[in-house]
């Protein structure tokens, strides 16, 4: 018995990364977990599912984007900063006992019933959450006015609602897949373009990769997401933007013309198509033929303050390399 033990012991100083590979969770199992608390929390609260994961999901995003925030946990990525949670008086910003985090006056709560409140916990954190959105009524008008209240941002309202809607639509929160724009057994042709300099309309840089592909060629949404914006525009021409779950603008430009029926405020997901590829654009609207047709494909990243561009190539290499794994 003694051997065995120092036999354990020995193994897991030597091969500790091991040890944590062994708990290392799949994103199936994250997906799961996430969604329990979710519905926990929605049983204990009265607050909609979907609304919690919407603003965690939110706040998962711009997590990962900000210098001034921590990295989110594996599971749940809404966050508190201590001294709001535990209180600002208190002189232990990782305070678990919720009558000292009372008397400070923190807002943290026992979302899972153990007698601690626990910043950590993810129950804990968005059992917190729902109290604040209880103040309010349980439908998407009074939603936005708690969002509104909360960010202090349209964008970030925006952003939030965009996920709730999602997830409200398709009942699940595992919608991590992802399309290729231009589907195969359509020729088409790209390389990367991005910070390439433009001319028309005064100097600035190409923030975008463009597809070259025959007029007429289906273009199709590359992720879960709702349409933001259709219409169009001097320099793209007729053109949409969709918000996906990660807070991802994806900008799709100089279109031959829309899918039927699509509008502003609806969900596609990978796949779905939106338009078909063209050469419209530099000019007023309808103008069409100053460039061979291709399709400009932007992608732009919120983190709740501001948004910028970033290169699409990358991107566009791995799901065009998946969408063909997914065709064999």
């Amino acid at each position: 018995m003694k051997k065995i033990i120092m036999f354990a012991v020995l193994f897991t100083f030597f091969f500790p990364s091991m040890n944590g590979l062994a708990q290392k969770l799949s994103q199936e199992e994250i997906f799961q977990q996430r969604m329990d608390i979710y519905k926990r929390v929605e049983e204990r609260s009265g607050v909609p599912w979907y609304y919690l994961a919407a603003i965690d999901q939110f706040e998962r995003s711009i997590r990962y984007v900000r210098k001034d925030l921590p990295d989110p946990d594996e599971i749940i990525g809404y966050y508190i900063p201590a001294e709001k949670w535990a209180g600002p008086a208190n002189p232990n910003p990782d305070d678990v006992n919720p009558i000292s985090i009372e008397i400070f006056g923190g807002i943290g709560l026992d979302g899972n019933k153990d007698g601690k409140v626990d910043r950590k916990n993810g129950e804990d954190l968005l059992f917190t959450l729902a109290q604040y959105l209880k103040k309010y009524e349980m439908n998407d008008t009074d939603f936005r006015i708690a969002l509104w209240n909360y960010y202090k941002r349209d964008q970030s309202v925006r952003s939030v609602m965009t996920n709730a809607n999602i997830y409200r639509h398709f009942k699940r929160i595992d919608l991590d897949g992802k399309s290729f724009p231009i589907p195969r057994g359509y020729n088409y042709s790209y390389k990367n373009t991005w910070g390439d300099r433009r001319g028309w309309g005064g100097r600035r840089i190409h923030e975008g990769t463009d597809i070259f592909a025959g007029y007429g060629a289906p273009v199709r949404a590359v992720a879960y997401g709702v349409v933001e914006l259709k219409g169009w525009n001097k320099y793209g021409g007729w053109r949409i933007g969709i918000r996906d779950l990660n807070n991802t603008y994806h900008y799709y430009a100089h279109l031959n013309g829309f899918a039927k029926d699509l509008s502003v405020g609806d969900i596609v997901e990978p796949g779905t198509v939106i338009g078909s590829v063209g050469s419209s654009g530099y000019g007023p609207p309808g103008t069409s033929g100053k460039f061979p047709p291709h399709l400009h494909f932007g992608m732009y990243k919120d983190n709740g303050i501001n948004e910028w561009s970033f290169d699409p190539y990358p991107h566009l290499r791995l799901w065009e390399r998946q969408s063909n794994k997914k065709k064999k």
